[in-house]
C-alpha cells in the first residue's frame, strides 16, 4: 500500500513538473529582429531587455532574421511572437498582394504601434561617379537581402526610374556585408531601408569616405503617387561623418507587431511600457522615434492587437481591432 502511494505521489509530482516546464516554456516570446546593423536589431534588444527589466514574468528573446518579410512569414506560422516590420509589406501580407499574393497564411499577427519612418538610402563611396539613381545603370547594386523590405523598396525606386535587373547588377546582401564589400570596391552601391542614423552606415562612414544619393522631386512625386506607403523625408546633414548636404529621399513607417496568441494583458502591459520608457528607449537609439499614442496609431492599415487597443482605449483613444476576410 506504501509503495503504491509513493508511485502515485511521484506520478503527481511527475506531471506537476511537466505542466510547471510546459508554462515555462510556452511563455518565452520571440522577437524577431532583422539583421544585426540595422535599427530593427536595435529596438529589438533595447525593448526586449526593457520589458524583461520591468516585468520578470516575460521571457523575451531576440532571434536575427532576414527583415520585414521574414518576420511576417514567421509571425504568421507563430515561429515568433513579436517583430517590427514596414507598412508596406504589412500591408502586402494582410491583403496578399505584392510578394505575398500566392501564400496561403499571411496573417495571425496585429499592430501594437507605429515606431518611427525608415528612410531608403543610396550609399556609394565619396568618389564614385555615381550622382543619381538614373547613373545606377550599369553598375553592381545591392538591394538587401532576398524578399527584405528593403530588396521591395529598391525595386521599387529602380523602377520608378526605368531600371531592372537587366540594366542594373542586383545582388542581395544583408547590410553588413554590403558596408564591407562596398568599402573593398567589390560592389558600387548599397540600399538600406532604415532609421537614421543607421549605424552600420554610421560605423562605415567613420572607416571610409561615403556618400548618399538623394531623389529627384520628380522620382519621390511618382513613387508617393504610385504607392500610397511612401512618404518623402529628409536625411539631415551631417547625420552621417562628412556629410555635408541634406539629402531627399522617401521613408517608410516601421511597425510594432504581436501574434494574435499573446494574451490581451501580456500586449497591454508591454504597450505600456513602450510609452512609459519612451525617453530611455530614444537614448538607447539614433533614430527619432517621436513615441506617442496619436502618432503611433497613424498610417497603419490592419487591424490592432487587442491589448494595444485595451491601452490606447484607456488613454481615450479608439483604434480597430476588427479582422476582415483575407
Amino acid at each position: 500500500m506504501k509503495k503504491k502511494l509513493m508511485i502515485l505521489c511521484m506520478s503527481v509530482l511527475v506531471i506537476i513538473g511537466c505542466l510547471t516546464g510546459c508554462g515555462k516554456s510556452s511563455s518565452k516570446i520571440r522577437f524577431g529582429a532583422a539583421g544585426l546593423g540595422g535599427m530593427y536589431h536595435t529596438f529589438a534588444d533595447t525593448f526586449t531587455n526593457l520589458v524583461t527589466s520591468k516585468n520578470k514574468d516575460y521571457n523575451l528573446e531576440v532571434k536575427t532574421t532576414a527583415g520585414s518579410a521574414a518576420n511576417l512569414r514567421l509571425l504568421s506560422k507563430n515561429y515568433i511572437q513579436m517583430a517590427v516590420a514596414q507598412t508596406d509589406l504589412i500591408h502586402d501580407a494582410y491583403q496578399k498582394t505584392g510578394i505575398f499574393k500566392n501564400e496561403k497564411k499571411t496573417r495571425g499577427y496585429s499592430a501594437v504601434a507605429a515606431l518611427y519612418t525608415e528612410a531608403c538610402q543610396i550609399v556609394v563611396p565619396a568618389d564614385s561617379s555615381i550622382k543619381s539613381v538614373d547613373d545606377l545603370q550599369g553598375k553592381k547594386v545591392s538591394i538587401g537581402e532576398k524578399e527584405s523590405g528593403t530588396e521591395q523598396n529598391a525595386k521599387q525606386i529602380l523602377s520608378i526610374y526605368g531600371l531592372n535587373e537587366k540594366l542594373v547588377n542586383e545582388v542581395n546582401l544583408n547590410y553588413t556585408n554590403a558596408a564591407k564589400q562596398l568599402k573593398s570596391g567589390k560592389i558600387d552601391a548599397f540600399f538600406c531601408t532604415a532609421g537614421v542614423e543607421t549605424t552600420v552606415i554610421g560605423e562605415l562612414a567613420k572607416q571610409c569616405n561615403i556618400r548618399l544619393i538623394s531623389l529627384d522631386q520628380r522620382g519621390i512625386d511618382k513613387l508617393k503617387k504610385s504607392y500610397g506607403f511612401y512618404s518623402e523625408c529628409t536625411i539631415p546633414k551631417e547625420t552621417y561623418a562628412k556629410q555635408s548636404e541634406d539629402v531627399k529621399t522617401v521613408g517608410v513607417k516601421a511597425v510594432l507587431l504581436a501574434s494574435d496568441k499573446l494574451p490581451e494583458e501580456t500586449v497591454k502591459n508591454m504597450t505600456e511600457i513602450l510609452f512609459k520608457n519612451k525617453q530611455s528607449i530614444q537614448y538607447a537609439l539614433p533614430v527619432d522615434i517621436s513615441l506617442d499614442e496619436k502618432s503611433s496609431v497613424k498610417g497603419i492599415t490592419i487591424p490592432f492587437h487587442k491589448g494595444a487597443a485595451a491601452y490606447y482605449k484607456a488613454h481615450g483613444m479608439n483604434v480597430s481591432t476588427k479582422k476582415g476576410s483575407n
